[in-house]
């Protein structure tokens, strides 16, 4: 929800500077996404999680939320409404559906459409909304400002001043504001006139049956309250997406309705002073109990993991304005109306540890005083891999998707739709593919292994494979560990190791040999040292002796190199100038290069 700043100001006008409140609300509250510069305004996008939209959704609920956080003053509006004295009325209001929970109307007369003041057009504006004319912009703002949605229909063209809130026809159909018909059925709820015409979908939007005009003088002021599922499936059904929408899903107090019908009579009589104000007719069947929550300080430390002292929860209590009574260590509160997200002892534990900050919860490894039981797979897949690696083996995992088999998976992605059926396919195209690479690691022998699972039509099994390019051998686990100890146990694997790694370079390498016939009584150490110190950088793997032989009172060694960039693909150009620097050097020395 987009969030005014300067709005937020005239409840708290102790509010710190716009970057600081952004840290505060996101470490306490909720995310502020960004921030955006408007004028001598800043707008925060925040991220309001379901569980608090039912009283986080207004510039209000925010601002109550921060002052009670910072525990600084909160200008409560209320008092300041100016609401001239109403007169006697003949609205007729009936609810015929469970799913409205409360419905309050009232008649205006004699108000005139109009430009809104600039601070509506202003408010509107920061946050997104275009001004429509002033009763419009009204009921806007006390939508964003306290969170209850408000509608306005023509009185001239409500027959008989009755409104009636009832299921919709099947079939029925409604033309929204904005031109758009939508197609209605038996489970959703309309707002309809005395001759059953429908002027509103219930909690989502309005039609254009009794919609404002220049021309309109008398009107009806809707607050409402409606069933969150049912608005919810009728939005989802009908496709409509409104901000009423959002509010009525995510559930709103009945009592909000009062609070917004209260605030959008004192706005619409200060810019239309002329007004005739009606009573306000209220149809509440089943009104919002009264709850209280209990709990104790003892729990609400255990759920935490942190100490909380009686003190600290009765300031945290004090600064929400939240009633209480202490006994023996257990609060029990009545919880606000508003607050439909405070049930249970849980709820209060969060409200706590999010108000003393997360922070302070230390982080402690929970004492287990069972040993569990060994899993028998994974301590075979352990034995085996162990015995492989001791026999120089390296472990690979291959690809459990193969392009045949036996078991086909269904709307595959590839042209590899089967689940393999062994593992020595993948071995041998992982042998092929590292033996590419054997001068690149150093080895002349690429031996390999993996225990993986192979899927066949009868089910499922785990293998193990092993091999080099000559021969690969394929068994199931079970097989393979015939020869493990009874009392073979998992070593328990260390936290704390440090981890070594150095990145690779992305790009390929260039393997050269190079051959030098020295006198006996060379070393080889003296051949590798001048090598060493005119190889360059480029040089990342090297030089390494991989043969010698003696013939003639001479002997002969033979090293590799091993060139590569981490920057670019290296040129045979670049290595041949190397080589030849490094052979000019040798020869130079009276060696000779085969």
């Amino acid at each position: 929800m987009k969030i005014s700043y300067n709005w937020l100001k005239w409840y708290i006008p102790e509010a710190p500077k716009a970057e600081k409140l952004a840290d505060i609300v996101t470490y306490h509250l909720a995310e502020v996404e960004s921030m955006e510069k408007k004028g001598d305004d800043t707008i925060f996008d925040i991220n309001i999680l379901p569980n608090r939209a039912h009283d986080l959704l207004s510039h209000q609920g925010v601002a109550r939320e921060i002052a009670s956080l910072l525990d600084i003053k909160y200008i409560d509006p209320t008092p300041k409404y100016k609401i001239p004295e109403s007169k006697s009325t003949k609205l007729i209001k009936t609810i015929e559906s469970p799913k409205c929970r409360r419905y309050m109307g009232r008649v205006i007369r004699n108000i005139k459409i109009g430009p809104s003041p600039d601070w509506v057009k202003n408010h509107l504006e920061s946050i997104g909304q275009r001004s429509i004319n002033n009763i419009v912009d009204a009921t806007n703002i006390v939508m964003y400002d306290c969170g209850q949605p408000a509608h306005v229909f023509d009185l001239s063209k409500v027959k008989n001043l009755k409104l009636t809130v009832r299921n919709a026809k099947k079939g029925e159909k409604i033309t929204l504001l904005g031109g758009v018909e939508k197609t209605l059925d038996e489970t959703m709820m309309v707002i309809s006139d005395d001759l059953g015409n429908a002027l509103d979908i219930a909690g989502i939007k309005g039609g254009n049956y009794a919609e404002l005009t220049k021309d309109t003088k008398d009107i009806i002021l809707e607050c409402a309250n409606f069933n969150p599922v049912s608005v919810r499936k009728t939005a989802q059904a009908l496709n409509i997406f409104t901000d009423a929408r959002k509010r009525f899903e995510n559930d709103l107090s009945p009592e909000r309705a009062a609070y917004g019908m209260q605030e959008l009579s004192a706005l619409i009589f200060e810019m239309c002073p002329e007004a005739i104000f009606e009573d306000v007719v209220d149809v509440y069947p089943e009104k919002q109990k009264v709850r209280k929550l209990s709990f104790s300080v003892d729990r609400i430390s255990s759920i935490l993991g942190l100490k909380v002292s009686e003190k600290e929860i009765e300031e945290i209590l004090k600064r929400y304005l939240l009633k209480y009574e202490l006994k023996k260590g257990v609060f029990e509160i009545i919880v606000p109306p508003m607050r439909l997200d405070l049930a249970i002892e849980e709820d209060m534990a969060e409200e706590i540890g999010r108000i003393l900050g997360y922070d302070k919860v230390k982080g402690n490894i929970p004492k287990i005083n069972f040993k569990p039981k060994v899993n028998e797979t994974y301590a075979k897949i352990s034995w085996a891999r162990n015995k492989l690696l001791a026999d120089g083996y390296s472990e690979v995992m291959t690809y459990t998707f193969r392009d045949k088999g036996e078991v086909e998976v269904m709307q595959s992605a590839s042209d590899k739709k089967f689940l393999r059926t062994n593992l020595t396919d993948g071995l041998k195209e992982s042998i092929k593919l590292n033996q590419l690479n054997a001068p690149f690691l150093g080895i002349e022998k690429v031996k390999v292994f993996e225990i993986g699972t192979a899927f066949k039509k009868g089910g499922e099994e785990m293998h193990v494979a092993f091999g080099d390019k000559k021969n690969v051998t394929e068994v199931s686990l079970n097989d393979f560990c015939k020869d493990m100890p009874k009392d073979f146990s998992l070593e328990p694997r260390s936290s704390n190791l440090e981890a070594k790694f150095k990145m690779w370079s992305l790009f390929p390498f260039i393997a050269r040999d190079i051959a030098v016939f020295v006198s006996e009584n060379v070393k080889s150490a003296e051949v590798s040292k001048i090598i060493k110190e005119n190889m360059g950088d480029m040089v990342i793997k090297g030089p390494e002796l991989f043969d010698e032989f003696k013939k003639d009172g001479k002997i002969s060694y033979a090293f590799r190199l091993v060139f590569q960039s981490y920057e670019r693909t290296l040129t045979d150009t670049e290595v041949n100038e190397i080589m030849n620097k490094i052979t000019d050097k040798i020869k130079a020395k009276g060696w000779q290069v085969r």
